[in-house]
């Protein structure tokens, strides 16, 4: 999800204040377990959108998720970042990293993970998936405001990017951008619901599920992550994008 990346540099991004779970209580407390992090054999089902945007989606495809989560939650350096909004300077909700394309990955397992992508999507999409940005959500608190990837070449082009979820599922919603009202869309399987407002979708992703936003996705719809207030897990998201999309 676009936006607010930060890079390098540990300290900004420390825990909030209060209580706080080590690492291994977080990776205890989810359900995905195994010594390591495997991607499987990619088998999305599509769903198609209005405006030639489509998503695809496969439950549990990264196998062994907690253990990743665990390792990316401990080892990753973390920013936190303030965002000037109307008058004032804020929080954004969520701890930040991002690795360019000619950074290492922080952990092999997202290597694999891109490779299986570009070896699966990379005829379709003309490219390489090759940055990666990671958005730790500690608890209901943090969030996404609705946007779409329009950091560059999105804003104009068909595009992808390829979201791996890891801890506590969070519902991720899609509505069509303002401008692009949907012509049809279909909340039908695997996993979508369309019972929001406006039509919306929401997918409840977390334990190791992809999401892939493809077609005119970041320019005619927009997603977002929303705050909830009940008791709510942490979650790791990695967003695998080609180059120049934000």
């Amino acid at each position: 999800m676009s936006g607010g990346y930060g890079q390098g540099g540990r300290g900004a991004g420390a825990p909030r204040a209060g209580k706080q779970s080590s690492p291994h209580q977080l990776q205890e407390s989810l359900l995905d377990f195994g010594d390591d992090a495997v991607p499987g054999a990619l088998r999305p089902e599509r769903v198609p959108l209005s405006r030639a945007a489509w998503i695809d989606v496969q439950r549990g495809w990264l196998a062994g998720s907690a253990a990743l989560f665990g390792r990316l939650a401990a080892d990753v350096p973390w920013r936190a970042e303030r965002r000037r909004m109307y008058d004032r300077t804020v929080d954004v909700p969520r701890l930040l990293c991002f690795y360019g394309e000619d950074a290492a990955l922080p952990d092999p397992a997202l290597d694999a993970c891109r490779d299986a992508l570009n070896a699966h999507y990379a005829a379709e999409l003309g490219e390489e998936f090759v940055t990666a940005g990671l958005c730790f959500y500690r608890d209901g608190r943090d969030s996404v405001a609705w946007h779409g990837d329009r950091i560059g070449r999105g804003a104009a082009e068909d595009t992808m990017v390829a979201i791996v979820s890891l801890g506590e599922a969070r519902p991720l919603l899609l509505r069509p951008a303002p401008g692009w009202p949907a012509e049809s869309a279909s909340p039908a399987e695997p996993g979508g619901t369309a019972d929001e407002p406006g039509g919306t979708l929401r997918f409840s992703l977390g334990h190791g599920d992809l999401i892939v936003m493809g077609g005119s996705c970041q320019r005619t719809w927009e997603h977002a992550i929303p705050k909830s207030a009940r008791p709510t897990g942490p979650r790791i998201s990695i967003q695998f994008r080609p180059r120049g999309v934000r």
